[in-house]
């Protein structure tokens, strides 16, 4: 999942709109965190930072920043849902800065009936939405931090899933290299995670060098297998 752009303005629209629904994605309710966190670490974390999943996508707003003086103003969790499931749903793909925009709800979170090969994909678009939805809305800004994840394959979903396809992780991220055909050594995936190159950032400093080297030695093992 590309950028969620929204501002402390789009905050305070949905607060008039969240009894009779936000925007035009209509009011989203019935969602579960525990799926949310899932979905999020998988299709999301690749570009946004969010404590509680532990993720530290650097492409879009970092959600804890976003929510929380929001939340510290007094906005409730079940506003900050509808506001996601409205971005998820309608998102700005073309922005006015120039800056990353989020991709149709179809290549965030795409129906198994439409996904080809091995890629992550959903069996009910409506029902991830709103799961996503209710788990960033009761978490983003809390301050809650997720315990630090130590193998490769967690490290990996959880900071490149949404920029690059991998089998063996399930992703199928596009931004960045499709990994299974790339077939990276360990020292260029140690090289490019540390010091980043063009639109891919530098974690160095987000992972610390154990992490770094278990993703590396993940991604170079399973790659293109």
């Amino acid at each position: 999942m590309r950028p969620l752009v929204f501002v402390a303005a789009a905050c305070a629209a949905v607060l008039s709109l969240a009894l009779v629904g936000c925007g035009t994605g209509g009011y989203s309710s019935g969602g579960s965190q525990g799926s949310g966190k899932k979905l999020f670490v998988q299709a999301c974390g690749g570009c946004h930072t969010l404590a509680d999943a532990g993720t530290n996508g650097k492409i879009g707003p970092n959600l804890d920043d976003a929510f929380a003086q929001a939340r510290e103003a007094g906005m409730t969790s079940d506003t900050f849902t509808q506001v996601v499931a409205d971005q998820i749903k309608f998102p700005v793909t073309n922005t006015s800065t120039g800056a990353p925009g989020m991709p149709p709800v179809d290549q965030t979170l795409p129906p198994c009936g439409d996904a080809t090969g091995q890629g992550f994909c959903v069996q009910d678009q409506d029902q991830a939405v709103a799961d996503v939805a209710a788990y960033v809305g009761s978490v983003a800004g809390t301050g809650v931090t997720a315990e630090k994840p130590t193998d490769g394959k967690s490290i990996f979903q959880a900071n490149c899933a949404a920029c690059h396809t991998l089998a063996d992780a399930g992703t199928s991220g596009n931004v960045g290299p499709n990994l299974d055909q790339a077939k990276p050594p360990k020292s260029l995936v140690l090289m490019r995670v540390t010091n980043g190159q063009g639109a891919m950032p530098s974690f160095k400093g987000t992972l610390d060098d154990a992490q770094i080297n278990a993703v590396a030695d993940y991604v170079s093992s399973v790659a293109g297998k």
